[in-house]
Order: structure tokens, then sequence, then C-alpha cells
């Protein structure tokens, strides 16, 4: 319905005589006369506006009758140097005769002319992307026919001239040339309006809009050096070449990117004859949705205008009145439509979004699609829908984008406090919407001051030029991050949204200075300075200078900050349902990358299963702690090593049972020291003489030292495993601050169940020596102790040897945790901190679908993922496979690692509940035949407990107890891991075991 407003690719042209065509021999599929040949289930080949007028006809809905050109044509356009299949031409022109058979009309007859509108139609709802073009077969000879018949000239010439401006625009390429132009045909009918001193399109007499019709013939030879052709076949030809050609106008391309909309689909086109909504006060056309797409309320939304055609609506030239008020209007029109509301709601079991168009009194339908909504809406509707028993819970799940589930959990600003500053010009800079939320705070520029007014009530926003592991502590008080550099996946991005925070990353256009502690900002003549209040949009990744309230949404009340809340809410209602439906129907169990109790206790509130990564080196950064660990780095001998990592050992156990605790008995993945030692060191001169006074030692030895530890290319350089090789005392500390934390909570009764993972193997004989280390390690705190405990020893696949040579690896490792963040990095040869400079300008021309660090490249990675997979479980069958890596939270990474047979993902505390969704999603979409049987029981058993109504929640959710694949959850708790399905568990292991066999664990998917 949209007024096109692109040019075509290329000039209009009748199909070619002589084209050669591998694609079926039929290309035309007719609808009306109360039948089609087509039908929904044809939208691959129909499009969707195509296959859904069929559908309507075959349901007995009034469509007008047409016939559609297939999306086949559209790929054969482009593949064929923009010519058509040889038979097209023929099969159009059998079209266009039935059409005149069923209308009793003639295309191009002076006296009884048939006309047409010919519309887009892509299998994927690509609203005003493309073109329309309405009312041809109009020319100077027919529309004085059309005056005749009709006996209604103001009707036939307001036709023509929308068919002049519109074939104008869309066809003949007549645009706006600048930026500052108008559009040259409402500039014509602009300066008519002055001449006549009227206001509104509707004012215009039939002479009028004679005489507007002159003058875009005129405007149109003027531009084109061209008459606007008169020949019906030639203006339908061209009609037809620029809906093709407009599947690669710019904003359908731009629009495909943002939608994971394929170029290879292709366009169809509609040929329909034309119903008018313009004869007078008795024709209208209205959009309408069978539900607010909005709120998603069951009410019937939309608007109509009397005596207009469809662009007119959307165009806002007039205001529509509420679809309500048709009633007055027209009641039995108005009835109708409540009548193919439910009608279509009913069939295609969803919200239906509708155009129509009433003529002289008469009811036709031009378009039904499963309509766009909001994220919210879409949630809505899908547990509405089930508890009106219209679908059942498998199809809800479906419904609903797993990552929209966040707009349930963020912080919001005041909408009307936010447009209010935005109004008063307080939008700064736009950068990248790298942690979702909203965020509000004094600025700082340092992790230190950030903690130090944090103590003194003050919220303050992290702002850096890029972040690092040291700033950890900094970022952990702040209420959002910005940074100047840096991607969605950079360092900032990930703590951001493994933390819950807000962040804006890669805002080029700030430029801070440290020393001055300001921000100037391009384009900007007021800096901004330390202690200023900005606020950030995570969603929209907008800067905004001053302080913009922000408060937790009712599930983050409700589970984290453990509030009451109203029993009755729609928000926590409709959270609950999607969440337990999730636990239901997914096979992959969801854990958490968290490194403090805090996180951990956050992500179980979501309902993780265990943590996939607990990344130690972050606790080196904590309150007293980074001291020893500098001591332990600038020692010279291993003895003086020791007597560092003695002081980090009771502190770093201490860690390890409040992270135990939080989980109580959820297994816990803990990832040996993985950064270069470097990390951990100053690198400005005064810090490093306050090191230097601190260790007793001079400035010029702690200098040297950081200058030994200066890397080239330290991600690739002296880091995990390898240096639990070197300094092989670094492991044995870890080991046993992780046993014996693990001693100290079994003996308050809590179960334990750690997981040591050993990062970068690329070899076996890695892995073995650091395994040796900790099983040694385990024997002599179970001996000490006088206890035993269970515990498993793997490794992170995240370099490409490692996943190589999957199969050696596993005959040491329990378990595979693949960290995709350096496995993307290293077998793509990309650095993800660098490659935003350039991926996604390798995005937009199609090197990659998606920026690798966002998704898992398939082809590539996930070959690497696969291949380790089948190679783990040919030398271990039991071994427990997972992800940790930042795609653990990636909805379409989360359908692969279930595809690829992975047990667990693990991700952020706060996206645990999209990937439970994201999870389901993959787990029902899986069509192997095992997984039907089993979708079936659960529907089976859902059916059988009916909807019960929605209870009072407990302020503080209370675990609940692990859920076998078929059964269903209970409310919002998060599952807990029956002892019985525990991860592998070892027998008592002396000084020097030999691998033993590993029970088949359960757990959910790692890194």
């Amino acid at each position: 319905m949209a007024k096109a407003t692109t040019t075509p690719k290329s000039a209009p042209a009748k199909p070619a005589a002589k084209s050669p065509s591998k694609t079926p021999s039929k290309f035309v599929y007719y609808f009306g006369g109360g039948k089609a040949e087509g039908g929904v289930e044809m939208k691959n080949l129909l499009g969707g506006k195509g296959a859904n007028l069929a559908e309507m006809v075959n349901l007995g809905i009034p469509v007008p009758t047409g016939f559609t050109i297939t999306t086949e044509v559209c790929t054969h356009f482009y593949a064929n140097n923009n010519k058509y299949p040889q038979v097209l031409e023929k099969q159009v022109n059998d079209a266009i005769a039935k059409l005149e058979r069923e209308t009793k009309k003639k295309f191009g007859d002076p006296q009884n002319p048939l006309l047409v509108s010919v519309r887009s139609g892509a299998r994927a709802s690509m609203p005003g992307m493309m073109d329309t073009i309405l009312n041809l077969g109009l020319n100077d000879k027919t529309v004085e026919s059309l005056a005749k018949k009709t006996n209604n000239p103001r009707f036939a010439y307001d036709s023509y001239r929308r068919l002049l401006a519109m074939y104008g625009d869309v066809v003949l390429g007549l645009k706006p040339e600048t930026k500052e132009d108008e559009d040259p045909f409402e500039l014509i009918i602009e300066d008519m309006k002055r001449e006549l001193g009227i206001k509104q399109d509707t004012e215009f007499k039939a002479e009028n809009l004679k005489e507007l019709a002159r003058r875009f013939k005129e405007v149109i030879r003027k531009k084109t050096r061209k008459a606007f052709p008169q020949d019906p076949k030639e203006q339908l030809w061209g009609a037809i070449n620029a809906v093709f050609s407009s599947w690669m106008n710019e904003r359908a391309i731009i629009y495909r990117k943002m939608n994971g909309i394929p170029e290879s689909w292709g366009t169809a086109v509609n040929v329909q004859s034309m119903v008018f909504g313009n004869m007078g006060e008795t024709s209208g056309t209205g959009v309408a949705f069978t539900r607010d797409p909005a709120t998603g309320d069951n009410d019937f939304y939309g608007e109509f205008l009397m005596n207009a055609q469809g662009e007119d609506v959307v165009a806002g030239t007039r205001t529509p009145g509420k679809i309500k008020d048709l009633a007055d209007k027209n009641p039995e029109v108005y009835k109708q439509l409540i009548d193919i509301r439910a009608k279509l709601e009913k069939h295609y079991k969803d919200m239906n979004d509708i155009e129509f168009t009433i003529e002289e009194g008469k009811l036709w339908m031009l378009q039904c699609r499963v309509g766009k909504r909001t994220a919210y809406a879409a949630m809505k509707m899908a547990v509405d829908m089930v508890a009106e028993r219209l679908i059942t819970p498998d199809v809800a799940i479906t419904r609903i984008e797993p990552a929209t589930i966040t707009q349930l959990l963020r912080p919001v600003f005041d909408l009307a406090e936010k447009k209010k500053t935005l109004a008063n010009g307080g939008l700064l800079a736009q950068g990248l919407n790298a942690g979702p939320g909203a965020a509000t705070g004094k600025v700082v520029f340092n992790a230190e001051d950030a903690a130090a007014w944090k103590e003194k009530g003050e919220k303050v926003i992290l702002v850096r030029i890029e972040t690092s592991p040291e700033d950890i502590k900094g970022m952990d008080a702040s209420e959002g991050i910005l940074t100047a550099r840096g991607g969605m996946t950079s360092h900032a991005a990930l703590v951001a949204r493994q933390m819950g925070k807000v962040c804006v990353a890669g805002c080029g256009a700030l430029n801070i200075d440290y020393k001055s502690k300001q921000i100037k900002i391009d384009g900007i003549k007021q800096a901004v300075r330390e202690g200023d209040y900005i606020s950030l949009d995570g969603d929209t990744g907008e800067v905004i200078r001053g302080e913009i309230k922000t408060m937790a949404s009712e599930v983050v009340q409700m589970l984290i900050d453990k509030k009451s809340v109203n029993p009755n809410s729609e928000t926590i209602r409709i959270y609950n349902q999607i969440m337990d439906w999730a636990d239901a129907f997914r096979t992959l169990q969801i854990r958490t990358n968290a490194d403090q109790p805090d996180q951990a206790a956050n992500a179980v509130a979501f309902g993780a299963e265990g943590i996939g990564l607990c990344r130690t080196e972050h606790m080196f950064f904590g309150a007293g702690k980074i001291e020893p660990m500098r001591e332990m780095i600038l020692a010279k001998t291993v003895d003086d090593r020791k007597k560092a990592l003695n002081k980090l050992l009771p502190l770093q156990r201490k860690d390890f049972e409040g992270i135990f605790e939080a989980m109580n008995g959820r297994p816990v993945t803990i990832r040996t020291i993985d950064p270069p030692l470097h990390e951990f060191l100053p690198h400005e001169e005064k810090e490093q003489s306050e090191l230097a006074q601190k260790m007793g030692l001079t400035l010029n030895k702690v200098k040297e030292r950081v200058s030994e530890l200066k890397e080239a290319n330290p991600m690739l350089g002296f880091r995990g495993c390898r240096l639990g090789l070197i300094y092989p005392e670094i492991t044995e500390m870890q080991a046993r601050a992780i046993f014996e934390a693990t001693v100290n909570v079994l003996r308050k009764k809590i179960k334990v169940l750690p997981e040591i993972m050993i990062p970068l193997v690329g070899n076996v004989k890695e892995l073995k020596s650091q395994e040796e280390i900790v099983r040694r390690v385990a024997a002599e705190v179970m001996k000490e102790k006088k206890i035993q405990f269970k515990y498993n020893v793997g490794t992170m696949i995240e370099v490409p040897r490692g996943a190589i040579t999957a199969g050696k690896i596993a005959e040491v490792a329990e378990f595979f945790s693949f960290g995709t963040n350096d496995l993307t990095q290293t077998s793509m040869g990309l650095s993800r901190d660098d490659a935003g400079r350039f991926l996604p300008e390798y995005v937009k021309r199609d090197i990659y679908d998606v920026d690798p660090f966002v998704a898992i490249d398939r082809e590539g990675v996930g070959f690497l993922m696969q291949h380790a997979v089948v190679a783990g479980k040919k030398t271990r069958p039991d071994i427990h496979l997972g992800i940790c890596g930042e795609h653990g939270g990636d909805p379409s990474s989360i359908e692969f690692c279930h595809n690829i047979g992975l047990h667990y993902v693990s991700c952020s505390p706060f996206r645990v509940p999209v990937a439970k969704v994201a999870a389901a999603k993959a787990a029902i979409d899986d069509k192997s035949n095992a997984n039907r049987i089993r979708i079936a029981e659960i529907k089976r058993k859902l059916a059988a407990a009916k909807a019960a109504p929605a209870k009072a929640l407990p302020a503080k959710p209370a675990p609940k107890k692990s859920v076998p694949a078929k059964a269903v959850p209970s409310k919002v708790a998060p599952k807990k891991p029956a002892p019985s399905k525990a991860a592998p568990a070892k027998k008592p292991i002396p000084a020097k075991p030999a691998p033993s066999p590993a029970k088949k664990p359960v757990m959910k998917n790692k890194k």
C-alpha cells in the first residue's frame, strides 16, 4: 500500500524473446472465481502476498481477481541480465485474458477498460520496502471512458493522476534529485492547492484533477524526454520490471540485512484487478490488525479513510479514523470485517495484518499476512493464544524471538523524560548498543575512582578508551560502561553483558583525555567532565547528557532484587509461562559465565544449571589480591613465587567457597589462569614506582620485568596452559584453592561439583601435564582433610589444533568446553578487538553473512567444532560437551550447538532466559524421529495439565530440582541437577592415577 519511492534498477522492458531458463515452466498462478491455483503452503514460490491472496480466495473471502508471477522469475531475472524466461510473456497474456473473462472488462479497451494494480510480494514480509503501482491501464482515452461509465469524472481523473505520479516515480525514476529537493509531483499538487486556496486533496474538483494529470504528463515529458506510455501493455511490463528491480533497491537491501532475509529468495509480482476506494463517500480503504500489534491485546486495531486509495492511509496527508468508527459509517461492512478477522485468526492461528478496500459499499480484501508486532506483544499473544486453545505451547515458543526476552529484564528510562532531554539537544553521541538497558550516573575515567565513588554512594558511568581485565572492579561498581573503542565482543561488551551492565562501545566520536579528565565530542561544543551526569541507552547506543531516571523491570525486581511484586502482573505472568515452556521443551542445559558469588546467584535466579566458565584471573584484581599477584610475577625464584602464591591461596579459596555456596550443588567449571602475565602489571611509571616501593625493588627492576613480559602478539603468546607448564606452582595453588574450598563447603552440608578446565590446549601433552598436577593436588587434599569428593578435569577447545586432535585430547579430558571467542580468532585469523574496522564492511558485502564474533561461523569454526565433537565421542563416548564463548548467548549459535549434539551452553547471567528460549526453539525445530516423539509426549502432558491460574509469586523463588526432558517444569525457579545426573565423577584418586571411566553426564553445555 505504501507509495513507491525508488528508482528501478534498469529501464522497463518486455520479456526477452530468447532467454534460457533452467527453472520450471509454470511461472504464473491465477486466483479468482472462487478458487486459486496456489495456497499458503506455496509461500516460497508465490511470495507471502500471493500465497495469502490465494488462501483467502480458497477460504471464500472476497478478493479481487488476479495472478502471481513467481519468485523464480525474479531469481531468473537477476541471473540472466535482467531478462525473463522465454514463456513468461505468453503466460502473462493468458492470465490477462482470464482476468478479462472474469471481470467482463478488457485490458486497454477504450470503452470498458480493465485496470490493475501491480505489487511486490516476497516470501518474508518487507512492508514498504519495494514498489507498488495502482490504476494501471488508464490513459488519455480510457480515463474518459471510466468517467463516463461510472458517471464520476472526479473519481476517474483522481485515479489517473495517481497512476501518473506512481508510474513516474517507480518506473520512470522521477524523484527528488538531492536530499533538499521534494517530490516533483507533490510540488505540483501543492502549487495547485495554493492557486485554488484549498488544503486537502479531497477538495479538488474533477477539472482540477484533470489539470493535475496534464501537468504530471508535462513534467514526465520534460524530465524523461518521453511521453507517458499510453499502451497499457507497455505500462504493465514497465511496472513488472520495476517491481522486480525494486528487490535490489537500497532500502530493500538494508531491510534484508537487518532481518536476515537472503537475497536469493527474490520477490513475486502480483497483478490484480483494481477495486476503488476513491469513488465517493460510500467507498474507502483501510489497514487493520486482528490484535493490537503494540500491546498484544485482543482488540481489533486499525485505521481507515473514506474516499481514498491505499497510500492515503499511510502517507499521513489525511487523518484516518479508528477502525471501530467504521461501525458508524457502514455497519454491514464493519460486521463483515469482524467476521473475516475471526476467520483469519482461526485459520492462520496468529495475528494478521490486513488491507481492504470498500468500493461503493462492497468489501474487498487486498492482503493478509502474519502481522509485525512489538516484542512484548509477540510474547503476550503467544501466551494468550495458548490459553485460548488457538495454538499449542511448542508453537508459542517458536513465535518468540529469544533475544527479545531481554526486554522484560532491562532497566528502563522514563520515556517522557528521555524524549524531553533529546528535544533539548541532549544527544551527545551514538555508539554500539553492546549491553542492553538504561543507565545514568556521573562520569569517571578509571576503575579505582569508580569503586571509590560508589563507596560514597555515587552512581557512576565508567568511561574508558577501552577496558582491560584490570578495570573489572570499576566495571562492577558502575551503572554502565562507555568506551571509545571496541566492538560488540570487546572486553567491555563481554564483561558488561555478564554483569548485566549497560554498555555503549565503539563510540568513535569521543575524544577521551584521562589527564584533563574530560571528553571532547565531535560536533559538540561543551565538553563532558568528570562528575558530569550522562545517560546510556544500551538498546539504541545513545549517549545522552544529564541524568535520566531509570528503574528495574518487574522481573528483575522479583528475581534479582528479591522484592515482592504484584502477583497479577501481566509481565510476570508472561515471563513465567514462557520460561516454563522453554524448560519443558529444551534438551540443552543452560549454564552461566560467572566469576563472583553475586553473578552466580543472579544466574541461578534466572534458572542457570551450573557455571560453564569461571575466569579465575578476574579474582586476582579483587581487594588485597593484585599485590601478591604482582609479587608472584616479579619473583625471580620458585620459592619466592610460592611465597606470593601462598598469600593468594586463602583469598582465592574464599572466592571459590562463595561461588560453590551460591551454586548449591550445580556443576562449576573453573578455568585456570588464562591471560598473559603482563596484564597484571602497571604500565604507567607512577604506578610502577609505587609498586617498586611496596616490593622493596628499584623502579628499574620493575621496568625490566614489564619489558621482559611484553609480547608482540600476546593473544598467541605466553598464556593459558603454557603458564602452567612453565610455572606449575600456579596450577598447584589454584587446584588447592578449588579443592580446599570444595571441602569447606561440603562440610557445610552443601553439595559441590568442581570441574577444572585447562585453557588453550593444542596438544594432549599440554593437558596431560596439567591434569597430573590437578589430580595430585586433589589426592593430597582428600588425604589431608580425610574427605572424598567428586570432580572432573577437562579442557577448552579454542585453538584449531585442539579441535583437529580432539580424539587424542579426549583420552585425558572428561569434558570439552568450546571457547568460541578464541577459536574464532585463531581459525579465521581475526582479532576481535581490531576487526571492527573492517568486519561491518565484510558483512555489508556479504563476505560474511553475520559478524563471526556474534554468531558462530558454521562453515569454518563450526566445522572444527563438529569434528571435535565426533572425534571426542569416538574416543570417550560419555564425554561432556559444552560451549562457554560469548556465542553461548546467541540464539542462532545455540541452535547450532543443539544440532551438533552439545550438552550445554554457557552465557552471561542476564542472557540465561534468552538461551533457554533459543534452546527450546532448537529442540522444537529438531525434526528427528526421536525428538518428534519427545515433543509429542511433552505436548500431551502440557495439555493434560491444562492452564492453571497464575499463582502469587514469592519474593524469593526457591531453587527447583532438575526436570527430565519430558516433564513439565514448575514456575520460574531454576533447574537443579539431581545427584544421579551430575557430571562424571571420580573415585578417590591416588597421587598419580590412570584416568577412570566416567559416568554419563546429564549436564548442560559448557563454553
